[in-house]
């Protein structure tokens, strides 16, 4: 009980409720702009965070990680340009609802199903994370191997045109990672001559450049875009009836929600997208759907949501990035000195709850400023991207510079951000690739450790059943592309159905 006072106590101080204040308006802000995402905005916060202490630092990350998610759901329903891909979802019935004059109503949904989906997940969190952790301190180097490669094999399922993409884009981060001098050998791979690269790429620059130049240079191709806005927004919060008719949508999304998160490499949007598919699915008015159905709009907001508080769960308790923001995250808990995985939850359980009560606040601080400033936040896509994206391109040279003062790390973040524009235009995703770069480390140290002590008989990993368990997955997630198929065709003829 002494660890839950004195992490909430951390949070209860007015600067750092200053500091989550600023991180839920920030995410709101990013998540309703069309084109930016709470990715860039945390990777550009990165840098700034240095002088702070890890507390307030992170909790400022986490608070805009669940704003940001909230955000894009006012610009999809007003204007049915979602502000960040989970929201897409929500714009199928958010704004044929706005549309019919019930704007209002809509984002009234939206907030609180959201707030319900967030708090459903921490609840999740706190009690999941402390358990995941202790099971986690039972894993040696080879069942953190194991588990690294079964989250690098997740990382197909994730955006992108295609898994293959992902896997590629992921493997190519592994291989970025590996740069520097090895720590248990002491021999010096891919450093070119380059002082610089003897401690290995720094995540800073490289995240910058990928999600906030990339997002730039892709962008900078479609600066003058009309959308049609709904003008009259009187908010107003879910009635009684409405909030009936919806609960039960709210609560299996919320499950669904979270569950997703907790997969390694998953997030918010499949999880919005899962939501929105299983509120179809359970609804009774399916033809609704598409035309403003109030199911379609808590359905996706309450997964997504639950997503946040889900994917910080093998963040922190695995040292796992649950999704590309949280893999940011990992990297500032990494920056600020922390170990994170099952020694985080041993040493330090204070600041796990310090996060939780952070990602608490925040979720009733959007709520307020979602409905009060709806309004004023769909107005935020009047400014001009002329004027937009000048100014991300100077907060992406700051950040990147300051974070080691290093005119080095300025060009590896242009370098990475032609890198993620290269990529978007390809069809791979920058969140494999991101993810490949902090699991690169640990799947590579864990190899190597294993290796020792299994003194290079690769046979003695399947000694134990829980790599063997990580293993079996993996593998039943890379071929599931092949066996999927063949299982619905095997189950349709059980039942004497067509296989077709």
């Amino acid at each position: 009980m002494e660890p839950v006072i004195q992490g909430l106590t951390l949070v209860f101080n007015p600067f750092n409720i200053a500091l989550v204040f600023g991180g839920v308006l920030i995410g709101v802000t990013v998540g309703a702009l069309p084109g930016l995402s709470s990715p860039m905005a945390v990777a550009l916060l990165l840098p700034f965070t240095i002088t702070l202490d890890p507390v307030p630092a992170i909790c400022m990350m986490a608070a805009l990680y669940c704003a940001g998610t909230f955000g894009g759901s006012i610009t999809a329903i007003l204007i049915n340009a979602p502000g960040a891909p989970p929201a897409a979802a929500t714009a199928l019935d958010g704004y044929p609802m706005a549309k019919r004059g019930e704007a209002g109503r809509a984002l009234g949904l939206a907030a609180v199903s959201s707030v319900l989906g967030g708090v459903f997940s921490l609840i999740i969190f706190l009690f999941a994370a402390p358990l995941l952790a202790k099971l986690a301190l039972k894993f040696r180097p080879p069942e953190y191997f194991a588990l690294t490669v079964f989250a690098l094999s997740m990382l197909a399922s994730i955006s992108g045109k295609s898994s293959l993409r992902n896997l590629i884009a992921g493997a190519f981060g592994v291989l970025i990672g590996t740069a520097g001098i090895h720590l248990t050998t002491g021999v010096e791979r891919f450093t070119f001559g380059i002082y610089e690269l003897t401690e290995g790429v720094s995540f800073v620059p490289v995240l910058i450049g990928l999600f906030a130049l990339g997002e730039l240079l892709g962008q900078s191709q479609v600066l003058n875009i009309a959308y049609e806005r709904i003008t009259s927004i009187v908010i107003k919060l879910p009635s009684r009836e409405d909030f009936r008719r919806v609960r039960w949508t709210i609560l299996r999304s919320s499950g669904i929600g979270t569950f997703i998160g907790i997969l390694p490499a998953e997030g918010a949007t499949v999880a919005a997208i899962m939501g929105y598919n299983e509120a179809k699915r359970w609804s009774k008015n399916k033809e609704e759907f598409g035309h403003g159905a109030l199911e379609g709009i808590a359905g996706p907001e309450a997964a997504n949501n639950a997503a946040t508080g889900g994917a910080m769960v093998p963040t922190l308790a695995l040292g796992i990035p649950g999704s590309a923001t949280t893999a940011i995250i990992l990297a500032a808990l990494i920056m600020h000195g922390f170990r994170p995985g099952p020694y985080l939850m041993q040493e330090t359980p204070h600041f796990i709850y310090a996060i939780f009560g952070a990602m608490l606040v925040a979720n009733f601080m959007f709520l307020g400023i979602g409905l009060g400033g709806a309004k004023v936040f769909s107005r935020i896509t009047l400014i001009p991207r002329q004027l937009l994206w000048p100014a991300v391109f100077v907060f992406s040279m700051v950040g990147a510079y300051s974070f080691a003062s290093s005119v080095f790390d300025i060009w590896v973040m242009f370098i990475s951000g032609i890198v993620g524009f290269l990529m978007r235009r390809h069809g791979f995703g920058p969140a494999p690739l991101v993810m490949g770069l902090i699991l690169g480390k640990l799947v590579e140290e864990s190899l190597s450790q294993s290796m020792i002590m299994f003194d290079n008989n690769w046979f003695r990993f399947f000694e134990s059943p829980i790599v063997d368990f990580f293993f079996l997955m993996t593998a039943t997630g890379l071929l599931w592309p092949l066996i999927g198929p063949l299982a619905r065709r095997v189950l349709g003829r059980k039942d004497g159905r067509s296989p077709d």
